[in-house]
């Protein structure tokens, strides 16, 4: 009997700034690698190394595969070298290798483009007659031939989310996104019941769909929504749940009942910012068509079925001053919004972002792909009209302060539960924006020891209701998610 080949597949992470990887509680199975390992025929022997866990070691393989988003695409380059060297094939997709295909083929033997499910069997039957091309084009498949994730590869790691897709495709267009470049204007979705026959496998009892738009804007896509959450009720499956979401989210009500039935306590809503300046320089063009002043009331809506908002908010946009940075901290401390997801804003590779700044000569971080490590949206790597890096770096580390320190996100737990009236989500928003805290306050504070040293009038008081929550409201949560 002819042994088995073996394939590892790498998920690799930037060595020397953890970020959200030092919280367990938030770190993501790889899923794209759960779907090349249901690709993969069963001739090979499929193991998962995710370095947001384990430090990759060479070992013995027959092909080593790697998925990266850009900031990690140093590391993946940098094990790619020590695998070649030993003489083990190796290839890579993703986004960062659809965007920036000449320089990784400078450091990979093969990539594919686009996505896996319409090039990786033809990769694996040519690598097998041993004449791979360099360059396979997955394209845009339909989301019905996607196959369900192959989970038994992350039962080594003690990952808290499961991780389901039910589309695919973005047609808002954002300037600084590379969705629409990596998974096309139209949306694609997969059939409802294809995907809850997929959530049934899932054992986990926290979920997130991946999808980059859960409740897209075309026609059906709200009675969608309300047939995969009220199929998520009718199978009893018992799951709390997070995503990521447009404004349209709460567009309407009966979405919102469902979705909070059906478990969610959680929705990233892209904010981005408070001006139309601001939202025209990025293309913001849903926020822009809902009117400034419909956030309030958006948050209102979500808020009054117990979900919580994860706001994404981007500073240093190309038309802000020093003033308008803090005017858009403001804008977000006197938000409702319960946790929030402050970053600089970042030139990826692929969007319409970084071509006019690239053709303007803006981007000053350009030491590819070493550079690459700082497109982590923390560090800036653009000079901008009214705001210089060094303004930048300055400016953002007391507004960071401002936001992650312990007492902020202490009074942001309260104000989320006063909104939202539900125990479950304010446990979820404190512990979403302490994860937050660990990451754009690395190096700079650290919110469990720090806190410990200084402690406010004002956390000095809260300490005792926080041990009450611990002990009554929030003691199942604890144990059954892991304590924040």
């Amino acid at each position: 009997m002819q042994s088995k080949k073996k394939l590892i597949l790498v998920n690799p992470i930037l060595q020397g700034f953890d970020g959200l990887m030092q919280d367990a509680s938030i770190r993501m199975m790889p899923i794209a690698l759960g779907i090349v390992a249901a690709l993969t025929p069963d001739e090979w022997e499929t193991e998962l190394i995710d370095e947001a866990y384990e430090k990759f070691t060479l070992t013995s393989a027959d092909l080593v595969a790697f998925t990266s988003f850009t900031a990690n695409a140093p590391r993946a380059y940098e094990i790619a070298g020590l695998c070649r060297k030993a003489g083990i094939y190796t290839v890579m997709g993703g986004v960062h290798a659809t965007m920036c295909q000449h320089e990784a083929l400078q450091y990979i033997d093969t990539i594919v483009t686009g996505e896996a499910e319409g090039a990786w069997v033809k990769f694996l039957s040519d690598l097998k007659e041993g004449k791979p091309s360099r360059i396979y084009e997955g394209n845009l498949v339909d989301m019905n031939d996607v196959p369900f994730v192959r989970r038994d590869i992350f039962k080594k790691y003690p990952y808290v989310y499961d991780l389901v897709q039910t589309s695919r495709g973005c047609p808002m267009g954002c300037d600084f996104c590379s969705v629409t470049q990596m998974c096309g204007k139209s949306y694609r979705e997969r059939d409802v019941e294809v995907v809850l026959d997929e959530l049934e496998q899932t054992d986990r009892p926290l979920l997130f769909f991946s999808d980059d738009n859960l409740v897209n804007n075309n026609k059906g896509a709200q009675e969608r929504a309300i047939r995969l959450f009220k199929g998520m009720v009718e199978r009893k499956m018992n799951k709390v749940w997070f995503s990521q979401a447009a404004l349209n989210f709460a567009d309407n009500d009966e979405v919102l009942y469902w979705a909070r039935k059906s478990g969610c306590v959680m929705i990233l809503l892209g904010v981005e910012a408070e001006t139309w300046e601001a939202l025209t320089s990025i293309k913001k063009n849903l926020n822009i068509r809902k009117g400034l002043g419909a956030y309030d009331e958006i948050f209102r809506k979500i808020h009054r079925h117990g979900i919580g908002i994860l706001a994404t908010i981007i500073f240093a946009l190309e038309t802000d001053t020093i003033e308008s940075l803090y005017a858009r901290r403001d804008f977000l401390k006197n938000s409702s919004a319960d946790g929030y997801q402050c970053t600089v804003l970042t030139p990826l590779p692929g969007t319409t972002l970084y071509e006019r700044m690239d053709r303007n000569r803006q981007i000053m971080a350009k030491d590819y792909p070493n550079d690459w490590r700082f497109y982590n949206g923390v560090t800036s790597v653009v000079e901008l009209q009214h705001l210089t890096r060094k303004d930048v770096t300055t400016t953002m580390k007391d507004i960071w302060l401002s936001l992650y320190t312990k007492e902020p996100v202490r009074r942001r737990l309260f104000r989320t539960l006063l909104n939202s009236h539900s125990f479950k989500t304010a446990y979820w928003a404190y512990g979403i924006n302490h994860a937050y805290s660990r990451m754009f306050l690395e190096g700079i504070y650290h919110i469990d020891k720090d806190s410990r040293r200084k402690r406010s009038f004002y956390l000095q008081l809260t300490d005792q209701i926080l041990k009450i929550f611990y002990l009554l409201p929030w003691r199942k949560f604890s144990a059954r998610f892991g304590a924040r």
